[in-house]
């Protein structure tokens, strides 16, 4: 593939009500540090390479997130704002397919807001060489599988075991191409619940192994008032080194 006429778009995942993290505000929308949630991964995909975003919201807030986050902070490559669907999945499909027009698709979780441009420009490289790449980072801990009564059943070999973050990139006409067919299985056999993030997809549909790519520790998702702390801590980190 040319890299000099590959065209990239990032699909943000925005929808959910946040249920465990209490309170009526749905997360995306909760502020840190001055700015709601969903401004950072925005904000980080407009200063990347990426030539347009496509934010996927819960249905009803199209209005209110296009006129809160695109044109009150200038976001000048949000292309569209659309309503997110019944699973995770379908978010996602709703999303690619509003895409206007590239080669490769970033697909990203909002509630990671402390997503760097690096890993971004890192899922592009990977996407392009590979056809499809998740970023993630090596667990520092030990994981063990259980059994369905809550026993140990396995330990999985730490060497190998990832643990895996968004952004996710692909190819377009690959991922493309996987959710038609996951959306057909699903239509026919039902897969609620059945796929937790977009490489489940690929996998599953494309024949195209996933490549890891390397992520970053700090590159949380936030999704307890626990993690708003830590985000919060992070983020004032970030910017007592810039003015260093």
């Amino acid at each position: 593939m040319n890299t000099e006429k590959t065209r990239s778009a990032a699909v943000i995942l925005a929808g959910g009500t946040g249920k465990r993290m209490g309170g009526d505000v749905p997360k995306q929308y909760l502020e840190l540090c001055g700015h709601p949630l969903l401004y950072y991964a925005i904000d980080c995909f407009e200063k990347s390479s990426v030539s347009e975003i496509v934010l996927v919201v819960t249905p009803g807030d199209e209005e209110r997130v296009r006129r809160d986050f695109a044109e009150a902070y200038g976001f000048s490559k949000v292309s569209c704002v659309v309503a997110g669907g019944k699973e995770r999945y379908n978010s996602s499909y709703n999303g690619i397919r509003a895409v206007s027009d590239a080669d490769i698709v970033l697909i990203h979780d909002a509630a990671r807001a402390l997503i760097t441009t690096d890993v971004i420009e890192r899922t592009i490289a990977d996407a392009r060489e590979y056809g499809a790449c998740v970023a993630a980072v090596p667990s520092k801990d030990t994981i063990k599988l259980s059994d369905e009564d809550g026993f140990v059943e396995s330990t999985i070999d730490r060497s190998r075991a990832w643990i895996i973050q968004t952004p996710q990139a692909f190819r377009m006409p690959l991922i493309k191409a996987a959710y038609e067919q996951a959306e057909k299985e699903a239509s026919e056999k039902g897969l609620s619940g059945f796929f937790t993030d977009d490489a489940m997809v690929a996998e599953r549909y494309s024949g195209r192994k996933v490549k890891i790519t390397m992520g970053n520790y700090e590159n949380i998702k936030v999704t307890t008032p626990d993690d708003l702390k830590v985000a919060e801590e992070i983020l004032m980190s970030r910017r007592g080194a810039d003015l260093i």
